[in-house]
């Protein structure tokens, strides 16, 4: 249990029915917006649980000075910014709240692959311009193509449930789990997706084992060309063998959420030395981008919100 009056640190701002609701549970809240990052180690000892994004990592020598600390929420659902074994070591629970933004995850997604498939940012721009031309710009149909999803968790399940009425073909591998084939995926072998895919989706978190695993030897293992559709972590596909194959033909399109040099808050790009990479990349006309907001609707920093409430209060019987 934990007592009434235990406080909370807000390290960054959710909706506000998150600090409504732990006050409500009996919680102090507190968010310092002018605190600069390295000055969170001299004030974690007093709290009893975290709310944070992306603002900073929580690693072992900041949670080393909350050893009242019990649990830690990230209102979103990478765990990567944060020492998930040193808290669950040392007793700290870790929430997220992926539920809270797979739908607006799984229909940004899908949206993405229309506008890809259906050359709508070219056509846009060139009747915006004047320019009439229908057969530059006719479409490809996403209904009968097989689609492979990679990771199967909560973003890859609710991605499969929007291509529910395209009548495609959906495959979906996961390393890490079995039995969940249902009525919107098939379960098969990551050989098999590599042999009939046309267009491959990936919802993989950012480990050590998923950094860089989409490079030229996982493009290549592919039997078909076919479009890459990444909204998990720009670090899971290496640009500079996405774009080769991009040019020679093998990917013949990407759809991209994420780069590879975002920042650690997903705030920026901090590319250095990429620029001439990232140009290449972003002046293909077979590339669809956005700014990691895939995962941002209007309606899911409410719904995040909700989650986390919820898992607090589950978590701690309160």
């Amino acid at each position: 249990m934990i007592a009434r009056g235990s406080r909370v640190l807000f390290i960054d701002p959710a909706h506000p029915f998150l600090q409504e609701e732990l006050t409500r549970l009996g919680f102090v809240c507190d968010h310092f917006p002018e605190l600069r990052p390295e000055g969170y180690k001299d004030i974690l000892s007093g709290y009893t649980g975290i709310i944070i994004r992306n603002r900073i990592r929580l690693d072992e020598g900041l949670l080393s000075s909350a050893p009242g600390l019990r649990f830690i929420a990230r209102v979103g659902a990478g765990m990567e910014g944060i020492d998930t074994e040193y808290a669950s070591r040392h007793g700290i629970i870790c929430l997220n709240a992926p539920e809270g933004n797979r739908d607006a995850l799984a229909e940004h997604t899908l949206g993405m692959i229309l506008a890809l498939f259906n050359r709508l940012l070219k056509a846009d721009a060139e009747v915006r311009q004047g320019v009439w031309d229908r057969a530059g710009n006719r479409g490809m149909e996403l209904m009968g193509k097989t689609v492979g999803i990679i990771g199967y968790g909560n973003m890859g399940s609710a991605f499969a449930q929007r291509l529910k009425g395209f009548q495609t073909e959906v495959l979906a591998y996961d390393k890490y789990k079995k039995d969940y084939g249902d009525d919107f995926v098939k379960e098969t072998t990551l050989e098999e997706l590599q042999l009939k895919c046309d267009l491959v989706s990936l919802h993989v978190p950012l480990t050590e084992e998923t950094r860089y695993m989409v490079d030229d030897a996982f493009i290549r293992s592919f039997r078909k060309n076919f479009f890459l559709v990444n909204t998990s972590r720009g670090q899971v596909v290496r640009t500079a063998d996405l774009i080769r194959n991009l040019y020679t033909g093998k990917i013949r399109g990407a759809v991209l959420d994420v780069l590879e040099w975002e920042s650690a808050t997903f705030e920026r790009l901090d590319w250095d030395a990429e620029e001439k990479l990232f140009q290449a990349l972003a002046s293909h006309d077979r590339v669809i981008l956005s700014p990691h907001v895939a995962g941002h609707s209007d309606e899911s920093p409410y719904k995040m919100a909700k989650v986390i409430a919820d898992k607090i209060k589950n978590e701690f019987r309160l």
